[in-house]
Protein backbone atom coordinates (compact mmCIF):
# COMPACT_ATOMS: atom_id res chain seq x y z
CA UNK A 1 0.00 0.00 0.00
CA UNK A 2 1.23 3.43 -0.73
CA UNK A 3 2.40 5.66 2.06
CA UNK A 4 1.49 8.82 0.21
CA UNK A 5 -1.72 8.97 -1.82
CA UNK A 6 -2.65 12.01 -3.87
CA UNK A 7 -6.31 12.87 -3.57
CA UNK A 8 -6.13 16.12 -5.49
CA UNK A 9 -7.86 14.50 -8.45
CA UNK A 10 -11.01 14.21 -6.33
CA UNK A 11 -10.62 17.76 -4.99
CA UNK A 12 -10.14 19.32 -8.43
CA UNK A 13 -13.34 17.83 -9.86
CA UNK A 14 -15.69 19.94 -7.78
CA UNK A 15 -15.72 17.78 -4.65
CA UNK A 16 -14.27 19.61 -1.67
CA UNK A 17 -12.78 17.46 1.06
CA UNK A 18 -14.53 17.61 4.41
CA UNK A 19 -11.76 16.35 6.64
CA UNK A 20 -8.61 17.02 4.64
CA UNK A 21 -7.72 20.49 3.39
CA UNK A 22 -4.46 19.56 1.68
CA UNK A 23 -4.01 17.67 -1.55
CA UNK A 24 -1.97 14.89 0.06
CA UNK A 25 -3.05 12.25 2.51
CA UNK A 26 0.05 11.20 4.40
CA UNK A 27 0.22 7.87 6.19
CA UNK A 28 3.18 6.90 8.37
CA UNK A 29 5.48 4.29 6.91
CA UNK A 30 8.38 2.52 8.59
CA UNK A 31 11.27 2.65 6.13
CA UNK A 32 14.93 2.02 6.43
CA UNK A 33 17.13 5.04 5.95
CA UNK A 34 18.54 3.83 2.63
CA UNK A 35 15.05 3.47 1.11
CA UNK A 36 14.10 7.11 1.72
CA UNK A 37 16.05 8.22 -1.31
CA UNK A 38 13.75 6.34 -3.69
CA UNK A 39 10.48 8.32 -3.95
CA UNK A 40 8.76 5.59 -5.98
CA UNK A 41 8.85 3.30 -2.95
CA UNK A 42 6.86 5.61 -0.72
CA UNK A 43 4.41 7.25 -3.10
CA UNK A 44 2.05 6.10 -5.79
CA UNK A 45 -0.52 7.65 -8.07
CA UNK A 46 -3.84 5.88 -8.18
CA UNK A 47 -5.71 6.27 -11.44
CA UNK A 48 -9.29 5.12 -11.76
CA UNK A 49 -9.98 5.88 -15.38
CA UNK A 50 -12.72 4.11 -17.29
CA UNK A 51 -10.14 2.67 -19.69
CA UNK A 52 -8.81 0.47 -16.87
CA UNK A 53 -12.21 -1.17 -16.52
CA UNK A 54 -13.15 -1.44 -20.17
CA UNK A 55 -13.21 -5.15 -20.86
CA UNK A 56 -15.47 -6.60 -23.47
CA UNK A 57 -17.61 -3.52 -23.85
CA UNK A 58 -20.77 -5.14 -22.51
CA UNK A 59 -22.79 -3.66 -19.72
CA UNK A 60 -23.61 -6.99 -18.13
CA UNK A 61 -21.43 -6.39 -15.07
CA UNK A 62 -22.91 -2.94 -14.57
CA UNK A 63 -26.46 -4.26 -14.88
CA UNK A 64 -25.66 -7.10 -12.48
CA UNK A 65 -24.30 -4.61 -9.93
CA UNK A 66 -27.40 -2.44 -10.35
CA UNK A 67 -29.62 -5.49 -9.89
CA UNK A 68 -27.81 -6.39 -6.68
CA UNK A 69 -28.37 -2.89 -5.30
CA UNK A 70 -32.05 -2.90 -6.29
CA UNK A 71 -32.51 -6.27 -4.60
CA UNK A 72 -30.81 -5.02 -1.43
CA UNK A 73 -33.08 -1.98 -1.28
CA UNK A 74 -36.10 -4.22 -1.97
CA UNK A 75 -35.10 -6.45 0.94
CA UNK A 76 -34.93 -3.39 3.18
CA UNK A 77 -38.46 -2.54 2.09
CA UNK A 78 -39.73 -6.10 2.50
CA UNK A 79 -38.75 -6.28 6.18
CA UNK A 80 -41.34 -3.79 7.48
CA UNK A 81 -43.94 -5.00 4.97
CA UNK A 82 -43.45 -8.55 6.24
CA UNK A 83 -43.96 -7.35 9.80
CA UNK A 84 -47.05 -5.23 9.08
CA UNK A 85 -48.73 -7.28 6.36
CA UNK A 86 -47.76 -10.96 6.59
CA UNK A 87 -49.20 -13.14 3.88
CA UNK A 88 -48.40 -15.56 1.08
CA UNK A 89 -47.34 -12.90 -1.43
CA UNK A 90 -44.82 -11.45 1.01
CA UNK A 91 -43.66 -14.94 2.04
CA UNK A 92 -42.90 -15.98 -1.54
CA UNK A 93 -41.33 -12.59 -2.30
CA UNK A 94 -39.04 -13.04 0.70
CA UNK A 95 -38.21 -16.58 -0.38
CA UNK A 96 -37.19 -15.42 -3.86
CA UNK A 97 -35.34 -12.29 -2.70
CA UNK A 98 -33.43 -14.02 0.11
CA UNK A 99 -32.43 -16.89 -2.15
CA UNK A 100 -31.25 -14.58 -4.93
CA UNK A 101 -29.40 -12.34 -2.46
CA UNK A 102 -27.63 -15.34 -0.94
CA UNK A 103 -26.86 -16.80 -4.36
CA UNK A 104 -25.24 -13.59 -5.58
CA UNK A 105 -23.30 -13.15 -2.34
CA UNK A 106 -21.94 -16.68 -2.32
CA UNK A 107 -21.21 -16.33 -6.04
CA UNK A 108 -18.88 -13.47 -5.19
CA UNK A 109 -17.16 -15.63 -2.58
CA UNK A 110 -16.67 -18.34 -5.21
CA UNK A 111 -15.32 -15.76 -7.66
CA UNK A 112 -12.86 -14.36 -5.13
CA UNK A 113 -11.59 -17.50 -3.43
CA UNK A 114 -11.94 -20.48 -5.77
CA UNK A 115 -9.18 -20.90 -8.36
CA UNK A 116 -8.74 -23.41 -11.16
CA UNK A 117 -11.19 -24.25 -13.93
CA UNK A 118 -12.45 -27.55 -12.52
CA UNK A 119 -12.80 -26.17 -8.99
CA UNK A 120 -14.72 -23.13 -10.24
CA UNK A 121 -17.11 -25.33 -12.24
CA UNK A 122 -17.71 -27.59 -9.25
CA UNK A 123 -18.18 -24.66 -6.88
CA UNK A 124 -20.67 -23.01 -9.25
CA UNK A 125 -22.56 -26.28 -9.65
CA UNK A 126 -22.69 -26.66 -5.88
CA UNK A 127 -23.85 -23.07 -5.54
CA UNK A 128 -26.68 -23.57 -8.05
CA UNK A 129 -27.70 -26.76 -6.25
CA UNK A 130 -27.64 -24.99 -2.87
CA UNK A 131 -29.68 -22.07 -4.20
CA UNK A 132 -32.23 -24.40 -5.81
CA UNK A 133 -32.64 -26.44 -2.63
CA UNK A 134 -32.91 -23.26 -0.56
CA UNK A 135 -35.64 -21.78 -2.75
CA UNK A 136 -37.51 -25.09 -2.92
CA UNK A 137 -37.25 -25.49 0.85
CA UNK A 138 -38.53 -21.98 1.53
CA UNK A 139 -41.41 -22.46 -0.92
CA UNK A 140 -42.24 -25.80 0.72
CA UNK A 141 -42.17 -24.12 4.12
CA UNK A 142 -44.44 -21.32 2.87
CA UNK A 143 -46.94 -23.75 1.33
CA UNK A 144 -47.05 -26.51 3.96
CA UNK A 145 -46.35 -24.56 7.15
CA UNK A 146 -46.97 -21.08 8.58
CA UNK A 147 -44.68 -19.18 6.19
CA UNK A 148 -41.60 -17.06 6.71
CA UNK A 149 -43.33 -14.00 8.16
CA UNK A 150 -45.34 -15.85 10.78
CA UNK A 151 -42.40 -18.11 11.62
CA UNK A 152 -40.25 -15.08 12.46
CA UNK A 153 -43.13 -13.59 14.44
CA UNK A 154 -43.46 -16.86 16.39
CA UNK A 155 -39.75 -16.81 17.15
CA UNK A 156 -39.98 -13.26 18.48
CA UNK A 157 -43.10 -13.96 20.55
CA UNK A 158 -41.47 -16.53 22.84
Amino acid sequence: MAALVRISSVCNRGVSPLLFRSSFLIRPLALQKKDRDCPYLISANIHATPSNYAGSGSKAASLHWTGERILSVALLGLAPIAYCYPGPAVDYSLAAALTLHGHWGLGQVVTDYVHGDFKIKMANAGLFLLSTVTFAGLCYFNYHDVGICKAVALLWSK
